[in-house]
């Protein structure tokens, strides 16, 4: 038998007592369970339970799932293209200039936000070069797209569509950028 269950969103964190938090969606169903001890260092039984600060932040992101999930109005698969796949339906292209004067700092906020760092290999002729990447998750290609000024592709055409009000800002580098003595000079 098949469920047709849905967990209505939104999904919200409650502190259910001292030692557990517990994720619920709209219509009051549990989701989540997670079960934490702040004084795990008086008793060896509870040394493997998560720390209140953990178990509310893993929560937090257990009730953000159906947010990311959702798909966000005017940013459609491409649809096509040169090298279009169905299982990377979102691509947004960067321009050439930019990717080589930042790929540092490109590269390091993928890697500390774990966002998919994924060039198609298509180079892309209009108003300058620009380089294509690919995306399985709309979510990830908007918080890309956002944070590197890109344009959002569909089919053979960029496409100019509003930033979302609610979007989630990426995680940012520390130390950033590096602290070099010669340009003190």
């Amino acid at each position: 038998m098949e469920s047709t269950r849905r967990f209505k969103p939104p999904w919200t964190l409650i502190r259910e007592n001292s030692e557990c938090y517990v994720v619920r969606d709209a219509n009051d169903v549990t989701v989540a369970w997670l079960f934490c001890r702040d004084d795990s260092k008086r008793y060896s039984f509870g040394a493997s339970k998560l720390t209140s600060e953990e178990a509310r932040r893993i929560g937090k992101a257990i009730s953000r799932i159906p947010e990311f999930m959702m798909q966000r109005q005017g940013f459609h698969q491409r649809g096509g293209g040169k090298r279009w796949r169905a299982d990377r339906p979102y691509h947004v292209a960067l321009e050439d200039m930019y990717i080589r004067e930042h790929w540092d700092e490109i590269y390091r906020l993928c890697q500390v936000n774990s966002l998919p760092f994924n060039a198609t290999g298509e180079t892309i002729q209009n108003d300058g070069v620009w380089r294509v990447y690919e995306f399985t998750w709309q979510m990830d290609a908007i918080l890309f797209w956002d944070r590197f000024k890109g344009r959002w592709l569909r089919g053979t055409e960029f496409h100019y569509p509003e930033r979302p009000a609610d979007l989630p800002s990426l995680k940012p580098l520390e130390n950033w950028p590096k602290f070099n003595p010669r340009d003190t000079r």
